[in-house]
């Protein structure tokens, strides 16, 4: 929306009926900043008023735009007049949807292999803005976490440095240690551990790159709130977590937020060589966000027997978990494998120091206003409606100060 900014100076019309003060008025927009050009081709200059139907100078190339959190980042660019280049791999269809984020001409869409350097850099040679969402929560035959995570993220860098972008926007994980805490497993998460080296290899391609690590993100589809809200993940009306959940403390981020940091992180120009920590507002213990996901489900679940119990004695629980991975290697029924449940037992650890969302001017959303509206498909088939107060609505979950 434009700011309307007074000029200094007031210029004065005398006309018949007397003089007549007029003020003279600048128009300024949000996208306008103050911007060295190293081009002077002329397609890159902003023009416009801003909006979708404007050009703002920003030509972004965003790898994993077909995933969860890439949707968010690409309507949030193109909201704001940047071109967008959407690499994708498999069927075109899949990132089609894509296209609507921008304005007509403003999309552009090519097929591209994270292994095949070439078209790569064909995706990045004509943009100043290069964003790497590309990730794995499990591994399969064809992409390891060392492939995806790490020489994936090393590759991409490398070709963005060498192809001369300005910015290069680098998607890693909160808790990114190289030596996890085991849980679950003996070894520790492969996924954390991976993030970890693949944040050092885009710092060695790319030493000015923005890194951003996100705790769990839940929105629209997402693999938070819906792996708990799963009947896979639970044991019939039980649900067995690690302590029964009071040893881990949780601080997920709306994945609105995230996406609205990356934007306002390559809008400014001082957001080089910069480590954000992507968390919420508030801190949770997991046990009280499970209780509270199945009370916004199911507000009578309570008649039916729901209870927690600690994971640590069901050997039950394990073979179920192995069992699905065995079954649905690919796309494991309810996201329930291994690894998924190793890193859901990893507290989130926000340092002091490091910037937060909140230092980029982002409004952080609150769990409670935004999460009652992504459970209620799950509460649409019941025989109750929710619309008439027959139970009493749950309270917000408690936070930690």
């Amino acid at each position: 929306m434009a700011s309307l900014i007074l000029v200094n100076g007031v210029q004065l019309a005398k006309q018949q009926t007397g003089l007549l003060g007029v003020v003279c008025l600048k128009a300024n927009y949000s996208t306008d900043g103050p911007r060295k050009l190293k081009t002077t081709n002329l397609a890159a200059l902003k023009r416009g008023t801003g909006g979708r139907s404007s050009f703002n100078g920003i030509v972004a190339t965003v790898f994993g735009s077909t995933g969860f959190l890439g949707r968010y980042v690409c309507n949030k660019l193109g909201k704001i007049g940047s071109q967008v280049i959407i690499p994708y791999r498999g069927d075109h269809y899949d990132a089609l949807r894509l296209k609507l984020a921008g304005d007509l001409g403003q999309v552009l869409f090519l097929p591209y292999n994270l292994r095949d350097e070439e078209a790569i850099y064909k995706a990045v040679k004509h943009s100043n803005v290069v964003i790497n969402l590309v990730g794995r929560d499990w591994e399969t035959k064809n992409f390891t976490f060392k492939d995806v995570h790490v020489d994936g993220a090393r590759r991409l860098a490398r070709i963005a440095r060498e192809a001369g972008v300005e910015k290069f926007v680098h998607v890693s994980s909160l808790n990114a240690t190289p030596n996890p805490q085991p849980f679950f497993t003996k070894e520790g998460s492969k996924f954390l551990q991976s993030k970890y080296y693949g944040e050092m290899a885009v710092r060695e391609e790319f030493p000015e790159a923005i890194v951003f690590r996100p705790s769990d993100i839940y929105g629209q589809e997402d693999r938070f709130l819906r792996y708990y809200a799963h009947i896979w993940r639970r044991q019939f009306r039980a649900m067995p977590l690690w302590y029964k959940g009071e040893r881990t403390i949780k601080q997920p981020v709306f994945c609105s937020d995230l996406a609205q940091g990356i934007v306002n992180a390559v809008k400014d120009s001082d957001t080089q060589g910069q480590t954000y920590q992507a968390v919420g507002p508030r801190r949770y213990k997991l046990s009280v966000l499970v209780d509270w996901f199945h009370q916004v489900m199911r507000k009578d679940e309570k008649w039916w027997g729901y209870f927690r119990y600690d994971l640590r004695y069901d050997p039950t629980f394990r073979a179920k978990v192995m069992i699905t991975e065995m079954l649905s290697p690919s796309f494991p029924i309810g996201d329930l494998h291994t690894e998924r449940v190793e890193r859901e037992y990893h507290s989130d650890e926000v340092k002091k120091g490091v910037p937060t969302l909140e230092d980029l001017g982002v409004n952080l959303t609150y769990m409670e206003d935004q999460v009652p509206w992504e459970l209620r498909p799950f509460r649409a088939a019941l025989y109750y409606d929710a619309e008439l107060d027959e139970f009493e609505k749950p309270t917000p979950p408690q936070y930690i100060q």
